[in-house]
Order: C-alpha cells, then sequence, then structure tokens
C-alpha cells in the first residue's frame, strides 16, 4: 500500500478523493491563468455588463457620461445654418453640394471588454459624422493595398490616374501623402477649387495664388483633396466605395442596414460603362458618412481588435500599424483620420498609444488598447471638452 512521506497509508478511496482533489485544482489554477474568450457582438444583441464586472467604477464612469451631455454643443441643431455660420463665415463656394440634415442631441456608448458599459442618448439615431468619414475612406484604401491593387504607398498617384495628377506639382504626390493630408494637391474638383477651403492669405486676391508646399512637407487639413483621394480610390476599386465598405467592413462587424455614404449632387462619373458616385471624405459641404453611434462603435472596436473580428481578418494589422504611424509634418496625425496621442500631448490622461477619429460637431470615436477601451462621443462641445471627458472616462477604470 501507498505511503505518504511521513504520515500513514492512502487507503485507496482515500488516494483516488486525494488525486481527484488536486486534478480539480490544477484545473482551476490552469483554468485561471487562460485570458477570457474575447466577446464580438452578435448583430442584433450587443451584450452588456455592470461596471463593475467590467473593472470600472461605477460612480466615475456616470460622472464622465453627465459631463459629455452637460457639455453638448450648443449650436443650432440645424446643421445646414451651422455650415453657413462656420465655414462658410470666411470661405468662397460654401454652398452645399450634398445633403444635410439637422443633428439629434448629445449621445455615446462607453465600450470595454466588448461589453456596452454605459450609454446615454438615441445612439441609433443616425447623424451626419463629418471627418470620421476620412477613418472609414482610408480604412477602404486599405482593403485596395491588402489586394495588391496599390503597389506600394511611395507611389506616385498619376501613375495610377494621370489624368487627375497633371503637372509637375501634382505628378510627384504618393499615396502616403494624400493619407497624411500633405500633398497640397493643386486643382479644382465638384466645383470646390482647392485654395477655397479654409482659404490663406492677407486679402482674398491673395487665396488662389498661394505658394505651393513640396509634397510631404507639409500637413494641411483640406477637404478638397480628400476627395481627389475618394476619386482615385474609386478609380482603383473600380465599385462603389460604400459598397465596398459594406461587403468588406460593415457587414462582416455586425453593423446595422442604416448608415449612409453620400457624394455630391455633381460627382458622378462613368465608370466601365456604369455611372457611379465619387462619395466625399466629410461634410464640408454636405454629404459623407450618415450613421449611428452604435455603429460607430463597432467600427471602432473593429480596430480595437486590431482589424480581425472573431476568425476573420477583415483589415490587416500592418495597414492598421501603418495608420498608427506618426507622419513627419505632423506628429500626432497618422493616416486619415487617425489622430494620434504621440508623446500624450493632445489627451494627456490617456496612453500615447491611444488614437481618435474625430469630426466636426465634435464626433468622436475613442480606442485604448491599453485599457481595453472604446468610447463614442457625439455633439460634444468642441475645445477642451474631449479631452477632460476622456480624463474623467479613464478615471473610472480600475
Amino acid at each position: 500500500m501507498e505511503r505518504r512521506p511521513g504520515r500513514g497509508p492512502i487507503r485507496p478511496l482515500a488516494a483516488a478523493a486525494w488525486a481527484a482533489g488536486a486534478l480539480a485544482v490544477a484545473l482551476c489554477a490552469s483554468a485561471a491563468e487562460r485570458p477570457a474568450p474575447v466577446y464580438y457582438p452578435a448583430r442584433f444583441d450587443w451584450q452588456r455588463q455592470t461596471p463593475q464586472d467590467a473593472g470600472m467604477d461605477a460612480a466615475r464612469l456616470e460622472e464622465a457620461v453627465q459631463f459629455a451631455i452637460a457639455n453638448e454643443n450648443p449650436a443650432t441643431k440645424d446643421l445646414a445654418v451651422d455650415l453657413a455660420t462656420t465655414f462658410g463665415r470666411n470661405e468662397p463656394f460654401d454652398t452645399a453640394i450634398g445633403p444635410v440634415q439637422a443633428r439629434g442631441s448629445a449621445n455615446g456608448l462607453v465600450v470595454r471588454r466588448g461589453y456596452i458599459v454605459a450609454e446615454w442618448g438615441e445612439t441609433s439615431r443616425v447623424d451626419m459624422t463629418f471627418s470620421v468619414t476620412k477613418s472609414f475612406l482610408s480604412t477602404v484604401v486599405g482593403l485596395a493595398w491588402q489586394k495588391g491593387l496599390i503597389g506600394s504607398l511611395d507611389d506616385r498617384a498619376a501613375d495610377y490616374w494621370p489624368a487627375l495628377f497633371e503637372g509637375p506639382h501634382n505628378g510627384r504626390i504618393t499615396w502616403d501623402h494624400l493619407l497624411r493630408q500633405t500633398s497640397d494637391w493643386q486643382g479644382t474638383l465638384w466645383g470646390k477649387p482647392d485654395w477655397a477651403d479654409r482659404p490663406e492669405g492677407q486679402t482674398p486676391a491673395d487665396w488662389p495664388n498661394r505658394p505651393l508646399s513640396e509634397p510631404g512637407t507639409r500637413y494641411e487639413y483640406n477637404d478638397v483633396r480628400v476627395n481627389v483621394l475618394a476619386l482615385l480610390t474609386l478609380h482603383v476599386l473600380r465599385r462603389p466605395l460604400p459598397q465596398v465598405l459594406r461587403e468588406e467592413v460593415m457587414d462582416p462587424i455586425g453593423a446595422s442596414s442604416t448608415w449612409r455614404w453620400h457624394g455630391y449632387d455633381n460627382s458622378w462619373i462613368e465608370l466601365d460603362g456604369q455611372k457611379i458616385q465619387s462619395v466625399s471624405g466629410g461634410g464640408h459641404w454636405g454629404g459623407g458618412m450618415f450613421i449611428s453611434a452604435r455603429d460607430m462603435a463597432r467600427f471602432g472596436y473593429l480596430f480595437l481588435r486590431n482589424g480581425r473580428w472573431k476568425d476573420h481578418q477583415i483589415v490587416s494589422p500592418e495597414w492598421i500599424a501603418l495608420a498608427r504611424t506618426p507622419g513627419a509634418a505632423n506628429p500626432t496625425y497618422g493616416f486619415m483620420n487617425w489622430y494620434l496621442n504621440t508623446d500624450g500631448k493632445p489627451l494627456p490622461a490617456a496612453p500615447p498609444s491611444s488614437v481618435m477619429f474625430v469630426g466636426s460637431g465634435a464626433n468622436i470615436v475613442y480606442i485604448d488598447w491599453d485599457h481595453d477601451l472604446v468610447a463614442v462621443v457625439r455633439w460634444i462641445r468642441g475645445g477642451p471638452a474631449p479631452s477632460e471627458f476622456i480624463g474623467k472616462l479613464l478615471a473610472a477604470v480600475r
């Protein structure tokens, strides 16, 4: 009969019970070491967790939510009027040529470890999202790159469509320059000259004659050039960009069927015998992405999971790494519309690795890999309010 050192003999039944107990302890320890499976929400069922179960302080989380609500953008909800009294106040050619609709009230949601832990306002309401549209556009460019339709981001855009990049200046522009908003493309597209977007110069007579910068050397936010990238990408993919986005991204991640990506009344082209609308990269002159906070959160969660949804790699991790790489001309801007927290300067309370997609309004998708967190905040006032909201949000993380 087996004996344990320094003890009496182990009888058969006792030995079996002892062995079973030891095995159970070992299995429990092993299970505790294994990470919980990653949760991906089904299309019509996004599960919730209490803040406590998600490792957050409920009171502090509620404080962040109430801050977002109390700091709603005070401007008119009639966005046609808002556009006319903001961009239109200082810009020529300011007439809207795409759809515009009135917006809703402040809304948003917080997702921790994949589960909704806070939600406020009408998060299923479809609203304009302005420059967050650019994040969808750069993602579609990434899909073209993954397919091998773009050989290198350092390729000249003129090699893909010479007519759109004529001349010695435009001919030096690369895909990387367009993605980082450093191209300084010169020309007119859809009736909007490049210089008419946030015009530079002492007088209106100076605006069309501004000096050009060498492509890649100067960051300048410009929606005409964003629309050039959208048109170039349409030419490469040979399919409407909203169709590509829906089939290859939004449907696989379980987004709703309510979002729309609009172009302009005059942005139709003929391609391979079909009439196709080239979409815009924002709502500056109307159009762009009309989408709900819930669908924006799914889009952000895709990137929190490094482009993977369940067993399907939708966006290449290599593309995401490129999008998160600071540009030489602007270290806090990656590919459009990836706002980086380089050195922690834009968002002092957040990890330097975090990013935001930002649109006028303000519309924000905050992605934080260090805290396994996504937050969508819509119609919060500008200035320091978004950074303060994120500081309060992260104070709730245990």
